[in-house]
């Protein structure tokens, strides 16, 4: 494929117009013959077709998967050898990272600034588990009485990872680093919407050398190809990105066989601006903490609660601010926000704000589809801001999945808590403030399993991520995720010199 300068920025001319499932490490056309076609959300353009698994290949994936676990050598790999090869996975991505930012910027219509950052944390994400994979063993524990006992890891098996379109490739790789890092075998499903990148990434590990069956891709339909692997009795995990309702769904699936289960659901995080903040940093924070990847993020900070005393001088910034922001070409290296995955992602985001709009709230700015030259085709929508809104209101309580924030005063340390937790979903949560110990405080009080201080990043290679109450359960991207791939063994043995005879017969 030939490349292209845009703005100190090599862009794809993409010459590569089908892509085809993963199976048993070899590319594969769909059973069916059936495909079907990724388009890029700016424009609205088709890309390429990409080969539509049926439960016929998702059966074949799964049971390359399970050979390859049962019978093949990549558990069985020194961890030295299987971390070399994680290495290898991350260099080969590091030496493709541009074709990968064009694929992910085009299929899913993300800014240049957000696909580069993703992209290269997915490139650490398999170096750190590199590194993790080699500290990761089991325990020797003496036991009173001349007994020892040692506790063994081993992978768990054949893992499901079903993996959402809005971060197709860094999500894709927080699930299979770790898998295939403690020796399991893995069959991958990609969003539909976004389904390239994983596609190539799966191609990716069987070129560094990871063995025919680990590491499978099957692009399909969630209600077919999802359902069949979370309900497939040779899977032994599932490892869900998505939706609260989707997760409750596979949880329930999965019951049925007793699989191991990790979900990353919704959330509806809060974002705390105290009245001893820096106020300036606080207004670009929280800007960035609900914008970011057009809004479009499980722990987008998308209730801003703002002190009484400090409101009016932030919320002037704030709003001055958001004007700011560029929507446009997802390869200008200028463009704040990207595009809106969908058409129909796109009426549910326009649907929360008029509703809000019904139930008397103000739309400060924003508050529409935008209308784009060039992109005329595309889904975008303006960065919104809403306030005179109550806890009552859907777009207060629900999660909108897009560049819309509603705002709020508080007067008091206590009411921030208690409105911060004022909800179902407890994923990411921000703060700022100058007071270290309210920080510590709040940061404790606060129901969420993420808390961000006087910082708008939520996520690093290394730092558990993951949420409470029906934000889902289970940490990713750290090393406590090396144990939800895994099995403790343990083994108790007798070292006395006298044999044992409990009955005393």
């Amino acid at each position: 494929m030939s490349t292209v300068k845009e703005q100190n920025f090599e862009v794809l001319d993409m010459k590569r117009e089908h892509y085809g499932l993963v199976i048993n490490g070899q590319r594969a056309n769909s059973t069916t013959g059936e495909t079907f076609t990724t388009y890029n959300p700016a424009t609205g353009e088709a890309i390429a077709t990409v080969a539509k698994a049926s439960i016929e290949d998702t059966e074949k994936a799964v049971q390359a998967a399970r050979q390859a676990f049962d019978h093949g050598k990549w558990k069985k790999f020194p961890v030295n050898k299987r971390s070399r090869v994680l290495n290898k996975i991350a260099g080969i991505m590091r030496s493709r990272f541009n074709e990968l930012v064009s694929l992910e910027i085009l299929d899913s219509g993300k800014s240049l600034s957000a696909a580069q950052g993703q992209v290269m944390q997915a490139i650490e994400d398999f170096e750190f588990y590199a590194g993790a994979i080699v500290g990761h063993r089991g325990s020797v524990n003496n036991v009173p009485g001349q007994f020892q006992n040692v506790a063994e890891k081993e992978p768990v098996g054949v893992c499901a990872q079903i993996i959402p379109w809005n971060y197709p490739l860094m999500m894709a790789a927080w699930k299979v680093a770790p898998a295939i890092a403690a020796g399991c075998s893995i069959v991958v499903k990609p969003a539909t919407l976004t389904p390239l990148t994983a596609i190539v990434l799966g191609e990716i590990c069987i070129e560094a050398g990871v063995p025919e069956g680990v590491v499978n891709v099957v692009p399909g339909s969630g209600s077919s190809v999802g359902n069949y692997l979370v309900e497939h009795k040779n899977v032994d995990k599932v490892a869900f990105t998505g939706s609260t309702p989707i997760g409750k769904n596979i949880m329930e699936r999965a019951s049925q066989t007793l699989k191991r289960v990790t979900l990353e659901l919704g959330g509806k995080s809060p974002n705390l601006v105290f009245d001893d903040a820096d106020v300036d940093a606080a207004v670009d924070g929280s800007l960035f903490g609900i914008f970011y990847n057009t809004g479009q993020s499980c722990e987008a900070r998308s209730r801003l609660y703002v002190h009484e005393d400090i409101y009016d001088e932030f919320m002037e910034k704030f709003v001055v601010k958001t004007k700011k922001l560029t929507l446009g070409d997802p390869f200008d290296k200028g463009t704040h926000i990207g595009a809106i995955i969908s058409q129909d992602q796109l009426d549910v985001i326009d649907g929360y704000v008029q509703s809000a709009k019904e139930e008397g709230a103000t739309v400060l700015t924003g508050g529409k589809v935008a209308k784009m030259e060039g992109f005329e085709n595309g889904y975008w929508y303006e960065p919104t801001i809403i306030t005179d809104v109550n806890h009552e209101m859907k777009v207060v309580k629900e999660e909108i999945f897009g560049p819309v924030v509603v705002v709020m005063k508080f007067s008091d340390e206590k009411e921030a808590i208690k409105l911060a937790n004022d909800s179902e979903y407890g994923l990411g949560s921000a703060i700022w403030t100058k007071d270290y110990g309210r920080a510590t405080r709040v940061s404790k009080a606060i129901q969420a399993g993420i808390v961000m201080v006087n910082c708008p990043f939520s996520a690093f290679p290394g730092t558990p991520f993951g949420g409470y109450k029906q934000s889902g359960f289970g940490r990713e991207l750290c090393i406590e995720t090396l144990d939800l791939y895994t099995e403790t063994k343990s083994i108790i043995s007798y070292y006395g010199n006298r044999p044992l005879n409990p009955f005393g017969v």
